[in-house]
């Protein structure tokens, strides 16, 4: 182990309704605890994401150093140096992003709406505190305005910190950063202010329940000029289909332009994959599935940092569902 010192670390989100637990278990003098939320830690020096929204299995990364532990005003806060993919970052005892994984989530969930509408000029981003998704954005040059509400300041400085590859996005001039509750932030928005609205959150429990909700949405729609477009993070088609339904039923109800579900690989998320819902409003017509405003992927390849994951080819793909998942929500979308 690379830190004899680290100490037995659980963490676990402080709610009611569910038990989440994270064996991070070191051998250390004295022994370890070997009960982690009546989890037995089975396997010492590994962390294990355990949470009722995904019952019955768990995904384990092997822990070589823990490098922050904190608590926030909002949630735990974790990073630890894994083997195999780089530095971790993890909040409440849920993996949000790796070293190595991270541009499969961060450039689908921006590159798939700004590159289906042209010229888009202002963006809100909603989360997304560790700052990947702000590199993304920073990447269209017809972007004049960046806007981002994240609750948690601390989870900014750390990335900062621990993942300057990612944080990146924050030196970009055109982000203004609002420290703040991002629901509360869409309802003071002027009406039509934003061609993009990007929700990065985390998973509908807790503090981040009330942006998979209808009311959300409704202040979304209204902050969108016509024709605008909203990318948000939508589940698993493995895990969670009923949440989609709902998310997908509320979506149509609310945004009468297109309405469509996509998805990507993220290893290290559970089931290895996650959705996005994207919608537009009544206006110009959007075809997600076809892309209008294509990122020049040679420019692209020759800068500092080049797409790792995203191209034209993958952003047509990823609205292709499985079989079972077009027969559940494709109906529903259009």
């Amino acid at each position: 182990m690379a830190d004899d010192s680290v100490v037995e670390s659980p963490v676990k989100r402080q709610r009611d309704d569910e038990e989440n637990g994270v064996s991070v278990s070191m051998d250390v003098e004295g022994g370890k605890d070997p009960l982690v939320n009546g989890l037995s830690s089975v396997i010492p020096g590994w962390f294990s994401e355990i949470s009722s929204m995904w019952p019955g299995e768990a995904h384990s990364l092997k822990v070589e150093k823990i490098l922050f532990q904190g608590k926030s005003d909002y949630q735990n806060i974790m990073v630890f140096q894994s083997s195999t993919y780089g530095k971790v970052l993890v909040l409440d005892g849920v993996i949000q992003l790796t070293e190595r994984d991270e541009c499969a989530y961060q450039e689908m969930i921006t590159h798939l709406p700004l590159c289906s509408i042209p010229n888009p000029k202002k963006v809100l981003v909603i989360g997304g505190g560790d700052g990947g998704v702000l590199r993304e954005v920073a990447r269209h040059s017809s972007v004049e305005k960046i806007d981002i509400c994240e609750i948690d300041n601390m989870v900014v400085d750390v990335s900062k910190q621990y993942f300057p590859d990612v944080a990146v996005g924050y030196e970009d001039p055109r982000v203004t950063l609002h420290i703040g509750d991002g629901v509360a932030f869409l309802k003071a928005v002027p009406e039509g202010t934003y061609d993009a609205v990007i929700v990065d959150s985390s998973d509908p429990i807790g503090p981040a329940q009330e942006l998979f909700e209808k009311p959300f949405f409704q202040s979304v729609a209204k902050a969108l000029r016509p024709g605008g477009v909203v990318c948000t993070q939508a589940e698993s088609i493995w895990l969670h289909m009923d949440i989609i339904e709902d998310i997908v039923a509320n979506c149509r109800h609310i945004f009468k332009g297109s309405v469509n579900y996509a998805w990507t690989t993220v290893p290290t998320y559970p089931s290895g994959m996650i959705g996005f819902m994207l919608c537009s409003t009544e206006g110009p017509a959007v075809d997600f599935k076809h892309p209008v405003n294509p990122i020049d992927e040679n420019e692209c390849q020759k800068s500092v940092r080049p797409l790792k994951f995203y191209n034209s080819e993958i952003h047509t793909a990823a609205f292709c569902l499985p079989s079972f998942a077009k027969r559940k929500i494709g109906s529903k979308a259009n």
